[in-house]
């Protein structure tokens, strides 16, 4: 299936009827809510919300010992869609969760959810293009990328 035909819908609870825990997601990232993070309400200004799933997708795909992209290539994001549930709070932290919702040929489908004291704040869906760096064009996956990817699956999801 090609980036095109493929339109997730921001996750609103698990298939079960529920919320989600961070116990649903593979990856948990933390991260620290600073105080610039504030607005003038006091709580967690939106656009920083995409910054806390960016330390959560970097944590899967970008980790220096062992990068997710394969040679002469980068990961891109084609496709953001964040659904907020809750606000966020200064002084705190978040823990993001991450999973693998979908893999296609060259593009990486992830659910994220951020959590404050366990209170689902967020939800999102990303999909990311593998590049290849000198044309911009995407590139296939690798199957060592695939198979490490298919570890990090969703319950119900796949290739």
């Amino acid at each position: 299936m090609g980036l095109g035909s493929w339109h997730p819908a921001v996750v609103t609870q698990e298939a079960s009827g529920r919320p989600p825990s961070i116990t649903d997601y593979p990856v948990h990232t933390r991260d620290k809510i600073r105080y610039g993070d504030t607005d003038r309400q006091g709580h967690v200004n939106n656009a920083i919300f995409a910054s806390f799933l960016e330390t959560g997708r970097v944590e899967v795909l970008l980790r220096p010992e062992s990068p997710m992209t394969d040679d002469g290539c980068a990961f891109v994001i084609a496709r953001l869609s964040l659904d907020f549930k809750a606000e966020l709070k200064w002084p705190g932290e978040v823990i993001i969760g991450t999973r693998v919702a979908r893999i296609g040929r060259s593009s990486i489908g992830l659910e994220q959810s951020i959590f404050q004291d366990e209170v689902w704040a967020a939800s999102a869906e990303t999909v990311i293009v593998q590049v290849e760096g000198e044309s911009g064009r995407s590139s296939a996956l690798s199957q060592a990328t695939i198979l490490r990817l298919k570890a990090l699956l969703g319950p119900g999801d796949g290739a």
